[in-house]
């Protein structure tokens, strides 16, 4: 059982489970700013649940790179949206953990530096023969 697409699908309920919870229960205690935020968080984790889907079931990817861009990818779902919950779900003082975003974003964006990588390399290989 490849372990990558279990915790993939357990985030994607989780963010169908928190984009449902949103609506229906926090709609008349958040702003629409934060309401907004919250959305992004939820926004982001599917997105990248969606390319995690896709990376762990190409025959395209080496377990190695389906692993790296996985624990990336899920690091950065933990920290870019979880931190975003803690702070409209669970009223967690934004001043005490408003680094955490950022960093979450940076792993995000290294998942994909690191899928870049992997095409460039692909397509150098197939030039160089």
């Amino acid at each position: 059982m490849n372990k990558n697409l279990v915790i993939t699908c357990i985030l994607g309920l989780m963010a169908i489970t928190l984009g449902a919870f949103a609506t229906h229960g926090l709609e008349d205690v958040l702003s629409l700013k934060e309401m907004s935020s919250l959305e992004t968080g939820i926004r982001y984790q599917m997105y990248h649940v969606i390319v995690l889907l896709i990376v762990n079931t190409s025959s395209s990817f080496s377990i190695k790179l389906k692993n790296s861009v996985s624990y990336v990818f899920f690091s950065g779902i933990i920290l870019f949206s979880g931190s975003i919950y803690a702070i409209y779900i669970f009223n967690c003082p934004v001043k005490s953990i408003w680094f955490v975003t950022p960093i979450g974003g940076l792993l995000l964006m290294i998942g994909w530096i690191l899928m870049i990588y992997f095409f460039l390399q692909k397509v150098m290989i197939k030039k160089n023969k």
